[in-house]
């Protein structure tokens, strides 16, 4: 048969270990040579009864109730008034069809209208003037959406108030000492917020504490969330004080003092508060361009300052301690001096550390982000090294212009070498011994906070710089305080504060929430002291740190499906550590305050273990509860059994037919490789006969397959059952294996390769088993290789149990190392993920891991650029284009032919009586019917043939017979069609059509 040119693909585009392929149907390009006829129906030729609003859909080639994947059913994206979209149930698919003469709506109808495809003259109307667009939300790049925001909550009042007096007390040495230390445990939990961020899309308005609560469960994540806002609440106070202080200092360098240097401060910060409410009360759509303007001044002012370095000092400055640079400053200022009940190094930490915090700003708008799983981190990342780099610059040079004392008064210049004069600015002509002996010295890094102000070129631009960083960061704080609150608040895991949860106008700004944090801001202004208020936002800030960094930890080490952050570059370790060098340091501050702060977690975790509140996230602490259950019940297998321990069985999560399990070990390591230390695998066997003859078979062999299971290192557990024919055996499988909620959901079995040469009755049940399994709502996953699954030819006949586990194991593809292969998915309808899901648990192993996978899915010509952005990161998209196949029929129909009725088209009555006792046979009608479905197959394979001859391994979506609609026979011959001439092994997967991945953090 000639062979049909294939038309030239356009480059395909992927990402990381991931690409996604469109396969387009040819149908909508034009009619192929084996397209349907008009008179093709949707699996019937009358309107049927379906649930929701599920629609016949032309796919690949002709109408049925099957859906290709679609982005809307997993991601919790509807809008308001939006139809709801959804796939259809098993029922749907594979229920016998019932017929609904009174239903008006044509299947012409239902074709347009299904996977949200617009009906006749809908088009055209979409480029009507006057119809309404819904506008494209504003999205931030990674500068302006996270690393400009971190950088200016970074930023703040302790970089310029702070970090020269800092500089003085310990020395340029251990002051950089104090900087790493705190960016090591910021860079950590950059890294920890970026996996946890980017573990899931999150909607506009959804923050860091949503992500890190679902991720880790309520127990923790609402102590997370009370204390991160209660942190963010003192931090508005704490960066209010700055601002207050430097205009106090204004102040009284004029001698304008209102009452006194304390209560100034309070008054001012009181009245910039109250300023700061109003702003945030009216609205915050200017906040976003007057960050840039923030960010702008902090750059100047900090150029400002290191021109101020080079320029020649002046007999003022000389007097306040600037001497431009000297080597001998520096090496006097590298060394530490201790002074005032601050004079330690864990107490400047203490007041440090809150100027390093910050990094959460991008992770706050994730939902606001173009592209989160790149913007987070490299923004977090870059807003850490560039800030770090200036405190660390800062550090050096001021410490090499300025002494430690100055009195500040001309008065103090004498000549060089002039007796009596003690100290490093007697080099320089100045005598400072009096005031620093008196410890009265006004100027100088130990006692002048403006010492960067003084030193700049320009003095009132650091005082903009100062103005700007405190002013924007307190803004942030108030603003993302009550919001934290606020989404705390509506998971009612607490009482007493759904009072503050209550939104009000268009955006739910949370008026309430904002009223409490004015409330316990203005209590921390009221101290009037930063050095006092800085170490309780430390001690809050590192418990906030460390309860992340132990989230993303937890998350890594349960090995949940549900935690595949698209950022990589984190490890669970560097999360452990993390966290426990922020308890560590916590208690090094200030213990006291540290165990307040563990007895709020503590009391809070408590409350939620005892109340239970009605939630449900999936979050790591349920994935460890699994994962206990699963290794405790693991570990009971390999104990000896004693009357004093009694067991009854324990659960399971696959429930896969392998017979005695030495006979099928490729299909035991296949489900063995991706459910370990992930979920239960039950692996069993039916024995077929009397039951009398069978119990002592069962009872002898039962031991021997599970230390055959110990030794293969498959962590499962074997069980069997007597019955009368396999498949009432399985039947009782389905019905009775697992306890509780941990129940069987899938089915594993391996593809019945003899189903031609076999007796009928077996082919019979061997499809009865499928239609059971949907029946009971389990997902079936069906295994194919090439040489076959069974090895018992090779083995002896008659294997004595004892010696099963000393005999020799047979190495399988699934114990070997992949190299950079790839895997290959064939994710044709939407089953709910579980075709995607399974080879994506498998990639996660070591000996997958190098593999890269592609992901084919269904498309439509007309709708390729909707359904390019549908494809959710970290998959890039690429689109193979229209592809005409060489479809071969012949063989499928020598494939069917002695199964055949042959009835000539006859009635349904005269087919019913020439099938009886054969309801395996095939009449000529349901082969006409479903010829478009068997054509498909074939088209199929041939793609299979053309793209995964040499993958690693192939996974598709098992395709659904009807029962009542498509014979045993003719449904197996689909199987060997779409299967067969291929090398890699190949996996049939069919979910049970509901949702086992979801792309938003929900």
């Amino acid at each position: 048969m000639a062979e049909l040119p294939i038309p030239d693909l356009p480059p395909a585009r992927c990402s990381g270990r991931f690409t996604i392929s469109t396969l387009l149907g040819m149908e909508e390009g034009g009619r192929g040579p084996y397209t349907p006829t008009e008179g093709s129906s949707c699996d019937s030729a009358q309107p049927t009864h379906l649930s929701s609003s599920t629609l016949c859909t032309r796919t690949f080639g002709y109408n049925t109730v099957d859906v290709v994947p679609a982005y809307e059913h997993y991601a919790n994206s509807k809008g308001v008034g939006d139809p709801r979209k959804c796939r259809p149930s098993l029922a749907d698919l594979h229920s016998i069809l019932k017929t609904d003469p009174g239903r008006l709506r044509t299947p012409v109808s239902d074709l347009q209208q299904s996977n949200g495809l617009p009906e006749a003259g809908l088009e055209e109307a979409e480029g009507e003037p006057g119809r309404d667009s819904v506008p494209e939300p504003v999205r931030f790049g990674w500068v302006k959406g996270v690393m400009i925001r971190c950088m200016l909550n970074i930023w703040g009042v302790i970089l310029y108030l702070r970090l020269p007096w800092i500089t003085a007390q310990a020395g340029i040495a251990l002051t950089w000492v104090i900087i790493l230390m705190s960016v090591t445990v910021t860079t950590i939990t950059g890294l920890s917020i970026s996996a946890i961020s980017t573990n899931g899309k999150v909607k506009s308005g959804r923050g860091t504490y949503f992500l890190i609560s679902r991720s880790l469960g309520p127990e923790l994540g609402g102590s997370i969330g009370l204390i991160f806002a209660f942190a963010n609440a003192v931090a508005v106070a704490m960066h209010t004080v700055g601002f207050a202080e430097t205009v106090r200092d204004l102040l009284q360098e004029h001698n304008s003092l209102i009452v006194d240097p304390t209560n100034d401060i309070r008054i001012i910060g009181v009245i910039t508060v109250t300023v700061l409410l109003g702003i945030s009360l009216a609205g915050m759509e200017w906040e976003a361009k007057a960050q840039i303007l923030f960010f702008l001044v902090i750059l100047v002012s900090f150029i400002n300052y290191l021109v101020g370095t080079v320029i020649p000092a002046t007999a003022e400055k000389q007097a306040k301690g600037f001497f431009s640079y000297r080597a001998d400053i520096f090496a006097q200022n590298f060394v530490p001096n201790w002074r005032g009940p601050e004079g330690s190094f864990f107490g400047l930490f203490s007041i440090f550390f809150p100027s390093a915090t910050g990094i959460l700003a991008g992770a706050n708008i994730s939902g606001d982000l173009k592209d989160p799983a790149v913007a987070i981190p490299k923004g977090t990342l870059m807003a850490i090294f560039w800030t770090t780099v200036s405190y660390l610059v800062l550090s050096a040079t001021i410490g090499a212009c300025v002494v430690r004392d100055a009195s500040g008064s001309l008065n103090d210049s004498v000549a060089v070498g002039s007796p009596g004069c003690e100290g490093l600015a007697c080099r320089f002509g100045w005598n400072f011994t009096t005031c620093a002996q008196q410890q009265s010295c006004r100027y100088g890094l130990s006692n002048y906070y403006q010492s960067m102000s003084m030193v700049s070129g320009f003095g009132p631009l650091i005082t903009a710089g100062i103005f700007g960083a405190t002013l924007s960061s307190a803004l942030a704080c108030l603003v993302s305080a009550p919001k934290v609150f606020q989404c705390l608040c509506k998971d009612q895991l607490y009482p007493l504060i759904g009072f503050f949860g209550k939104g009000y106008g268009r955006n739910s700004e949370p008026i309430r929430g904002y009223m409490l944090t004015y409330i316990i801001a203005i209590g921390f202004i009221l101290i009037a002291e930063l050095n006092a208020i800085a170490p309780i936002i430390s001690n809050f800030f590192l418990c906030s740190y460390a309860l992340i960094n132990f989230s993303c930890f937890h998350a890594s080490i349960t090995n949940s499906p549900g935690w595949r952050p698209s950022f990589r570059y984190y490890s669970k370790w560097a999360a452990l550590f993390g966290a426990a060098v922020s308890v560590v340091i916590m208690f090094l501050l200030t213990w006291w305050a540290a165990l307040i702060a563990f007895g709020i977690v503590i009391f809070l975790l408590g409350y939620v273990l005892y109340k239970k509140p009605d939630v449900n996230w999936g979050s790591s602490m349920q994935a460890s509860s699994y994962n206990m259950a699963l290794t405790y019940s693991v570990g009971l297998s390999e104990v000896d059994e004693h009357i004093k321990n009694y067991r009854q069985e324990q659960l399971i999560a696959c429930l896969v037919l392998t017979g005695p399990p030495n006979f099928r070990p490729a299909l035991v390591d296949f489900v063995g490789t991706f459910t370990k230390n992930l979920s239960l695998m039950l692996c069993g066997n039916v024995l077929i006969g009397p039951r009398k003859q069978k119990m002592p078979e069962s009872r002898l062999m039962a031991d021997g397959h599970t230390k055959w299971l110990i030794k293969r290192k498959i962590k499962a557990f074997y069980t069997d059952v007597v019955a009368e024919d396999l498949r009432s055996g399985v039947q009782m499988f389905i019905q009775a294996a697992g306890l509780g909620k941990m129940r069987p959901n899938i089915l594993v079995l391996g593809y019945k390769r003899n189903w031609r040469t076999a007796s009928p009755q077996s082919l019979e049940d061997y499809v009865g088993i499928l239609h059971d399994a949907f029946d009971f709502k389990y997902g079936v996953c069906l295994m194919r290789m090439k040489e076959g699954l069974n090895v018992s030819r090779v083995l002896q006949a008659h294997v004595d149990p004892t010696t099963l586990a000393s005999e020799q194991q047979v190495s399988t593809i699934f114990q070997s190392e992949q190299g950079k292969k790839t895997i290959d998915i064939y994710w044709l309808f939407d089953d709910g993920g579980l075709t995607l899901l399974i080879p994506y648990l498998l990639g996660r192993k070591k000996r997958w891991g190098k593999c890269k996978i592609r992901v084919f899915v269904g498309g439509q010509i007309n709708r390729m650029d909707e359904e390019r952005k549908a494809i959710p990161k970290p998959a890039q998209t690429f689109f193979l284009g229209t592809v005409c196949l060489c479809c071969s029929i012949k063989r499928f129909d020598e494939l069917i032919a002695p199964f055949r009725l042959n009835d000539g088209f006859k009635d349904e009555a005269t087919v019913n009586e020439m099938r009886q006792g054969c309801p395996w046979k095939i009449s000529d009608e349901e082969v006409d019917k479903n010829r478009a479905k068997s054509l498909r197959q074939v088209r199929l394979n041939e793609i299979l043939l053309d793209y995964s001859r040499d993958a690693a391994l192939i996974a598709i979506t098992l395709p659904i017979g009807r029962k009542g609609r498509c014979p045993s026979s003719l449904y197996m011959a689909w199987l060997e069609t779409l299967s067969q001439d291929l090398r890699p092994p190949i996996i049939l997967t069919r979910g049970n059509q509901e949702n086992v991945l979801t792309f938003y953090c929900q």
